[in-house]
């Protein structure tokens, strides 16, 4: 049996896909009970933010799961380190842990790999090390992501002269209007920009939960805010079901 699509079909298949794609993993936030997840390039442009300082240009930048039999290393000099599991990141009490949504990565510890321009004028393993405490600062005080793991690579020595830092653009929101009591509390929690709905709508109603879309603002942490959220929605919609909460962008504020 064949079918046939029209054009408009097609090309709004392509968008969705490209739309998807252009999210990278679906990172977990917190711990296995904490039910939220964070899209790979909203949790980059924070870490692109954070390391946007003198000495150093940060180029490909990506979060993935941690080799569970590897330790912590950073290849450009600055020596392995065991992180901690950042503040707050033990399982919430109030709810009962939602499924994930499609593809997203198990909880667990996260590997971040960068490579960067580095200046000539400083040593090699201080600019790491620099780079480095900012990458994981910025992931536990500002995501509320575990990290493991950090994997520095220089890649090139920056010119005199050359800029040794570059702006950050923002993420993008698509917006979704709030409809219904779910979203209606998801957004008047405190730190929630707007609903977004780049995985389909704003809330998703699975069979034994639901799933919020959020923007996030950069003056609060990522996982707080998805908390909050999770609790909202539990006590706004009948039956109290687990909610699972996709952080898809993290906006700046001025």
């Amino acid at each position: 049996m064949t079918t046939s699509h029209s054009p408009q079909q097609a090309d709004g298949w392509t968008a969705a896909v490209r739309q998807r794609l252009g999210l990278g993993r679906l990172l977990p936030l917190g711990g296995p009970a904490d039910g939220a997840w964070i899209a790979e390039r909203a949790a980059a442009s924070v870490l692109r933010s954070a390391a946007a300082g003198p000495g150093a240009v940060l180029g490909r930048l990506r979060i993935g799961a941690a080799d569970p039999d590897g330790p912590g290393r950073d290849t450009a000099g600055a020596g392995p380190e065991t992180d901690a599991p950042p503040p707050g990141s033990h399982a919430s009490p109030s709810h009962e842990a939602p499924p994930a949504p499609p593809s997203a990565l198990a909880s667990g510890p996260l590997r971040i790999e960068a490579e960067f321009s580095a200046s000539a004028d400083r040593p090699l393993p201080d600019t790491a090390r620099t780079l480095r405490a900012a990458l994981l600062s910025a992931a536990s005080a500002r995501l509320g992501l575990v990290v493991g793991e950090v994997d520095l690579r220089v890649t090139a020595l920056l010119e005199d002269g050359a800029p040794d830092r570059v702006s950050v653009p923002a993420d993008e929101v698509r917006a979704a209007t709030a409809d219904g009591a779910a979203a209606d509390a998801a957004a008047g929690v405190p730190g929630v920009v707007a609903l977004t709905r780049e995985l389909g709508s704003a809330v998703h109603t699975g069979a034994d939960h639901l799933r919020v879309e959020v923007a996030t603002a950069g003056d609060h942490r990522a996982l707080d805010v998805a908390r909050a959220v999770r609790t909202a929605v539990a006590a706004a919609v009948e039956g109290h079901p687990p909610v699972a909460v996709l952080v898809t962008a993290v906006v700046a504020r001025d």
